[in-house]
């Protein structure tokens, strides 16, 4: 799977930085519920007063999901013969 990352200043002009935002395809059937809750999460960054200079995007994921659905969208598929 691949990730990107976002740097933004927020509300105070601090430099705060999104990494581990999962890029999916465009039908792919958790788009929507990925766009939606990076739109918040950022949302909550932006007007954060003291907010740390990087964040996790995987990890609130990790918070916020059902976990069944949570592992459906990070699964990792196993490698044969450790390729």
């Amino acid at each position: 799977m691949l990730f990107k990352s976002l740097e933004f200043k927020n509300d105070v002009g601090q430099k705060v930085k999104v990494i581990e935002i999962p890029v999916l395809e465009q039908g792919s059937t958790y788009n929507f519920m990925i766009q939606v809750r990076l739109q918040n999460f950022i949302t909550t960054l932006y007007q954060e007063t003291k907010p740390k200079k990087c964040y996790s995007f995987k990890e609130y994921l990790k918070k916020v999901m059902k976990w069944p659905d949570y592992e459906a969208l990070f699964k990792v598929q196993e490698l044969k013969n450790n390729a």
